[in-house]
């Protein structure tokens, strides 16, 4: 009996000290974090899990290591506004410091970023802007110049003559603009070509290859098509190798895919967007704000785009 008496005496006396110096290393661990820790700042994308995000995430994990700040990533899963608006309000909910989204429909999330806006929670855009909700900046490629970039690539790749076509997808503005400047430069600029498409292209692989197959049966003669988003790119190209076509191609964004089909000469150039920098800015933005909300940031912030083709196309694959 009194054996059994002295074992539980040393179980309590070793749970006692335990307990003890768990809560002195959790005390030591709380003060020596940075302050700022208690800050979350979330990141709101659509589409999650695609390629395109990983530079703009890796440009926020950067910024938050460099400012010792507590961040989270959250993605609706499709292409949808009303599922992006779902995921927006349950982070909205949790009351974070601060917010980057890039937004899935100029319109429809506007309630809901102005909501967040209503409630004390900095909000900025990125890669996809809402000009109508209330966030504190937009960062992100300059959509128009980016189109026009594509159609001074693709003019001259086709030695500034024939005709083209453009697949994109319906109700993103950024998509919209690239659209805009594309076939403004070419009118502008190139008298002897034509743009003779704008299609749906749903920024669905297979969805454009049937638009580009149809194309081909509508405008035999058609040399030169633009993707306004990486998906299409894609289609394009196996519509052209489906239907023995030799086509100049220019497409957006730096997927995998895209990087491969560049580099194996079916795809000719890709514009690519400074993704990272949209992340990495977007944070050091929301910490400014959060921290000193009488401080200034500018209302819009061009991140730039770089033309990627074979000679480039490696680099593109270190995200």
């Amino acid at each position: 009996m009194k054996k059994l008496l002295a074992i539980y005496v040393v179980l309590i006396i070793a749970f006692g000290l335990y307990f003890y110096f768990y809560q002195t290393s959790e005390r030591a661990l709380q003060h020596s974090s940075p302050e700022s820790l208690d800050e979350k700042y979330v990141m709101v994308t659509f589409q999650a899990g695609i390629d395109y995000w990983k530079p703009a995430i890796k440009g926020f994990e950067d910024a938050a290591e460099e400012l010792g700040v507590s961040i989270e990533y959250k993605g609706a899963p499709q292409v949808d506004a009303y599922e992006q608006i779902t995921v927006l309000e349950q982070v909205i909910a949790r009351k974070p410091a601060g917010i980057a989204i890039s937004a899935v429909d100029a319109e429809k999330l506007n309630p809901t970023i102005k909501q967040a806006v209503e409630a004390g929670i900095q909000v900025v855009l990125f890669d996809a802007d809402a000009p109508k909700s209330g966030a504190a900046s937009f960062l992100g490629t300059d959509n128009k110049e980016a189109g026009a970039e594509a159609a001074h690539k693709l003019a001259s790749l086709m030695n500034e003559k024939g005709k083209t076509a453009v697949i994109t997808a319906p109700g993103q503005l950024n998509l919209q603009e690239r659209t805009k400047g594309f076939t403004e430069a070419m009118k502008q600029h190139y008298p002897n070509m034509q743009v003779v498409a704008v299609e749906n292209g749903r920024r669905d692989e297979k969805t454009a290859r049937q638009a580009v197959l149809n194309l081909f049966k509508q405008h035999p003669d058609i040399g030169g098509f633009f993707s306004t988003e990486a998906n299409a790119g894609a289609g394009i190209a196996q519509a052209a190798r489906a239907a023995g076509r030799d086509v100049k191609i220019v497409g957006f964004d730096t997927y995998k895919t895209t990087l491969d089909l560049i580099q194996s000469g079916e795809i000719d150039a890709a514009i690519a967007q400074g993704t990272w920098e949209m992340g990495y800015q977007s944070l050091h933005f929301l910490v400014q704000l959060h921290q000193d909300p009488d401080s200034s940031i500018p209302a819009r912030v061009n991140t730039g785009v770089t033309v990627v083709t074979k000679e480039n196309a490696a680099s593109y694959y270190a995200w």
